[in-house]
């Protein structure tokens, strides 16, 4: 009798060629299916609540698997983190759910947070986990530009062009930008988003923060929903998965 988990993950992406399993190259997936096959003595498969990609963290993923005999939830993660180490990935909790339970599919909400160092000084024992911006950032004009991106969009223009979705239109529910010193945060809500969407609104907002764009040119290019029109695109470096939503 199988018995399904929902698993909880954290994840320094630097290692990985992102979440997807891929063929010869290293993913967050394929170390979970690893560790999970050598848990439950059989090949298993991880779905996950969405992917990310190269270099892009998480601190709150959601996957789902299969374990061909149940076994006890508070030693789930456990056994799995033990045949996940060295690797810099995490079960933070595990625990049985229906068998009708779906990762992907049943997640209502997602939330990414990218973060930004506004410094001139190197990072050291942040690199590789935010964004150096040297100049200046005006966190107050990127906010105000930023609200043109809240609702029901065409988003062509933040949309990869290797992107596989069948629409470009999504709506984002939410979006903040907060400093806390030399730090800013700039999180995103919405129940989907397009391949390197986030990564490009923020590439864009940085073009306003630096003043090389008035606050409007958000809503210009938006409206234009023509990728040439975006900014430069924000790197993997400063993007966390935060946390995923399901239903109570």
């Amino acid at each position: 009798m199988t018995q399904r988990y929902r698993l909880l993950i954290e994840y320094d992406g630097r290692p990985f060629s992102g979440w997807q399993r891929q063929q010869d190259q290293p993913s967050v997936q394929a170390a979970i299916e690893k560790a999970a096959e050598a848990v439950d003595g059989a090949p298993v498969v991880v779905q996950g609540s969405g992917r990310t990609d190269s270099g892009v963290h998480a601190l709150g993923q959601v996957a789902h698997l299969d374990f061909q005999r149940p076994i006890e939830q508070r030693k789930v993660a456990d056994a799995l983190n033990a045949h996940l180490r060295p690797l810099p990935i995490a079960i933070l909790d595990a625990w049985p759910v229906q068998e009708g339970f779906h990762a992907r599919f049943d997640a209502v909400k997602r939330h990414y947070r990218y973060k930004i160092i506004n410094r001139r000084a190197d990072l050291t024992v942040r690199k590789g986990l935010a964004w150096r911006c040297p100049q200046h950032l005006d966190e107050a004009a990127m906010q105000k530009a930023a609200q043109a991106l809240i609702g029901r969009h065409d988003f062509s223009t933040f949309r990869d062009t290797g992107c596989q979705a069948d629409s470009p239109v999504r709506t984002l529910d939410e979006i903040t930008i907060m400093r806390n010193g030399n730090e800013i945060d700039v999180t995103c809500s919405a129940q989907s988003f397009l391949h390197r969407q986030v990564r490009s609104i923020v590439g864009s907002l940085v073009e306003v923060g630096r003043g090389r764009e008035k606050p409007g040119w958000i809503a210009d290019i938006l409206a234009a929903k023509d990728r040439t029109a975006c900014g430069p695109v924000a790197p993997a470096t400063g993007l966390y998965l935060e946390r995923i939503d399901y239903p109570e």
